[in-house]
């Protein structure tokens, strides 16, 4: 009988170490897998592709990421993500182009956009995510045929332009982490030199992004799954940008915008389908 017993417990313990080891592999398992190892593959492709896009254009990496990402993960799971990882490029390229930044609009723009940012987060948690993905789409299509169309400013808008531009740009940065249409086009479309213009979208991108943090806090929009993405996908945008800088050396920067454009055209048309 004591053998028996003593079996009988050597089998249960058995089972039980077999059970915790597989929850334990499960749990290591979702620790590097979103929703499912196809999800996270996709996930990892998209940040790389819109990294590779920032690195040899100087913009377009939240555009791409959070308008493919959108097709397979909520937008409040995206959106906070995204926030990291454009923090993360802001904070290593500005040192290098700190002194050709425009800062005089940079102050009023960051000013009205940092007043407007908490309307958009407080839209993101309010507005159904099909809303939401349409403006997106329509915001983008929008973006790009403007920029395809070269339009360019004769003079730097006023202050009171200005403004308004950086209050729809925070409206955006709140609601769809994408404040970067209306200062990519104000920037680019504006007199100032290529490299001010390039210098002062990531100045104002950094500023913008540090200044929504509070209202994405105060919205408990930083939950697990969106810091789960952003940590995962940082290695994946450090070598997307290094890749894409290098491209850049062998490919005519207009040839390089116009497939980024015209690829975020594409990806807005298919959020329609």
């Amino acid at each position: 009988m004591a053998s028996d017993r003593r079996l009988q417990s050597s089998f249960s313990a058995t089972l039980l170490s077999i059970f915790f080891n597989d929850q334990v592999q499960r749990n290591m398992l979702s620790d590097v897998v979103l929703v499912s190892p196809s999800v996270t593959a996709y996930a990892l492709c998209c940040v790389f592709v819109a990294a590779v896009a920032r690195g040899f254009s100087g913009f377009g990496f939240t555009l791409l990421a959070i308008m493919s990402l959108s097709f397979v993960l909520p937008l409040s799971t995206i959106v906070p993500a995204m926030f990291v990882l454009e923090i993360a490029a802001g904070v290593k390229l500005l040192p290098s182009l700190w002194g050709q930044v425009h800062w005089r609009s940079i102050r009023i723009l960051v000013s009205s956009s940092i007043m407007a940012t908490p309307v958009g987060a407080y839209l993101l948690v309010s507005l159904p995510a099909e809303y939401v993905k349409f403006v997106l789409a329509i915001l983008i299509m929008a973006c790009c045929l403007v920029m395809i169309t070269g339009y360019k400013l004769k003079r730097m808008p006023s202050a009171t332009q200005t403004a308004a531009t950086g209050a729809g740009a925070g409206v955006l940065n709140g609601s769809l982490g994408l404040g970067g249409p209306p200062v990519i086009v104000f920037f680019l479309g504006s007199p100032l030199a290529l490299e001010a213009g390039r210098a002062s979208i990531v100045a104002a991108f950094l500023a913008m992004d540090v200044a929504a943090l509070p209202a994405f806090w105060a919205l408990g929009l930083f939950g697990r799954e969106s810091l789960h993405l952003g940590l995962m996908s940082l290695p994946v945008l450090v070598a997307g940008v290094w890749l894409g800088a290098r491209i850049a050396q062998h490919v005519e920067e207009a040839v390089a915008r116009k497939v980024i454009l015209v690829l975020l055209m594409l990806l807005a048309l298919g959020s329609f389908v």
